[in-house]
């Protein structure tokens, strides 16, 4: 089948479920044969989606031109398995012809001893742009810098730029612009692809380039990189380093991986895991990833019902104390959750900061005012009616609004105060409001039922 129709009509679910028949049938030839029509990308994609047992098969497989494609696709926790197994030559082979960043991300995997000897192992050409980026935090703008670009100088007219184009057999992905540089590299503006295809062939560069577009600073959280991407709608943006000399570019591509990795990251952390999980991980690996967290959230269950064990008495003189408590733990962490989520994603998008904070307080508070009152009127009716006790209902309705309005302020600013120790919000963030409303749902219905019944 050709490559283009198998890309059409590529059904993950479909191919994986070949494929195994395959593979557990040993007509290898075939698979190999369907695997490699497929994109580098849809080829990772099977291969994540396999247990581990089909996944060194399916690797070994893959054609090694496109190996390396491969590779970058694969989430790190698949590809460091592949990558422990591999020897210099072979390290060597798959990250040639890569660009520059995917190169980097590859090797920064890898133990500092086997990085050197894999750059020794380069052509001096390959080193020197790795070398060039490896030096960056992969978490920042240099880390995500790709030196394939094209330069030019801003004293030759658009006719000569023309000319030297058409001696590249194609252009960079993702190229929408040229960036100007001077005879040391010093970065001076870009000269968008639109304009030297509509301008006077015979115009210099220095009159149509584009000067008010600031390159990126090497050293900028990726985070930082993807939301001016977001503001200015760029598909390329040139990256600095401190000295103000061009490194290379960073393209659209490479930003959305950042903003892939981010929203796994928010969504993993809430239940302590790493946002480069694999889903058909082994047990070996699963075990000590997820125990870790669950004794932390022992720990802190302990400290809840340490609180609950101070009021063992009245809770045997009143069973409806048992039955009621769950309900406040509940609702404090329900409402803390709703605000936390807004105010972690308003602290990710850059919205919140100390000039607006006090604002967003006020707001949560008399949101969790509202609710508290709400919902502890409706539920003293239903355990007055369920209990026929109305100093039931009055404990239960006053231990709700207590716990509804910490949990907002709690939500509110647990993520700010976390940020401020350097402690990731929305990994800690969780547990830490889970374990504030029930401390605080459990002691202020217990404690008032104690004061009232003794």
């Amino acid at each position: 089948m050709p490559q283009a129709a198998e890309q059409a009509d590529y059904q993950p679910h479909a191919h994986l479920s070949k494929m195994q028949a395959m593979l557990d049938s040993g007509t290898f030839r075939q698979v190999r044969q369907m695997l490699n029509g497929l994109r580098p990308v849809e080829i990772a994609h099977l291969i994540e989606s396999s247990p581990p047992p089909s996944r060194t098969l399916l690797w070994d497989l893959v054609d090694k031109e496109v190996s390396g494609e491969v590779l970058e696709e694969l989430g790190d926790d698949v590809k460091i398995l592949f990558l422990e197994g591999m020897g210099t030559e072979e390290l060597v082979e798959i990250t040639e012809g890569l660009e520059t960043d995917d190169a980097v991300d590859i090797l920064q995997q890898l133990p500092e001893q086997v990085i050197q000897e894999v750059l020794e192992a380069m052509s001096d050409q390959d080193r020197a742009r790795v070398e060039e980026v490896i030096a960056y935090d992969e978490e920042t703008a240099g880390g995500l810098t790709n030196t394939d670009t094209i330069t030019v100088r801003p004293r030759f007219t658009l006719d000569v730029v023309l000319r030297y184009l058409r001696r590249h057999p194609e252009l960079p992905p993702s190229t929408d612009s040229l960036i100007v540089v001077n005879r040391k590299d010093d970065y001076l503006g870009v000269l968008p692809l639109s304009k030297l295809l509509t301008t006077d062939p015979s115009v210099t560069v220095r009159e149509v380039m584009v000067t008010d577009t600031n390159a990126i600073p090497a050293s900028m959280a990726d985070k930082d990189v993807a939301k001016l991407f977001e503001q200015h709608d760029w598909v390329s943006a040139p990256v600095v380093n401190d000295q103000g000399k061009l490194l290379g570019r960073i393209t659209i591509d490479d930003v959305v991986d950042v903003i892939r990795e981010e929203a796994d990251h928010s969504l993993m952390s809430m239940a302590g895991l790493d946002e480069d999980e694999d889903t058909f991980s082994t047990a070996r690996r699963s075990i000590p990833r997820r125990a870790t967290w669950l004794g932390i959230n022992l720990l802190t269950a302990i400290l809840a019902s340490s609180v609950i064990s101070l009021f063992d008495a009245t809770i045997e003189k009143l069973v409806a104390l048992a039955i009621l408590m769950p309900i406040v733990a509940s609702m404090g962490g329900v409402a803390g959750s709703q605000t936390l989520t807004v105010v972690i994603r308003g602290m990710a998008l850059g919205h919140i900061g100390s000039s607006n904070l006090g604002w967003l307080l006020s707001r949560e508070v008399r949101v969790g005012l509202f609710n508290g009152l709400l919902w502890a009127i409706v539920m003293a009716g239903i355990a007055a009616w369920w209990f026929n006790d109305v100093n039931i209902a009055m404990i239960l309705g006053a231990a709700m609004v207590i716990n509804l309005l910490t949990a907002a302020v709690a939500g509110a600013l647990l993520p700010v105060a976390l940020k401020s120790m350097k402690i990731d919000p929305a990994l800690a963030g969780g547990v830490t409001l889970t374990t504030i409303t029930d401390v605080v749902g459990f002691f202020s219905f217990l404690g008032l039922a104690a004061f009232f019944y003794g």
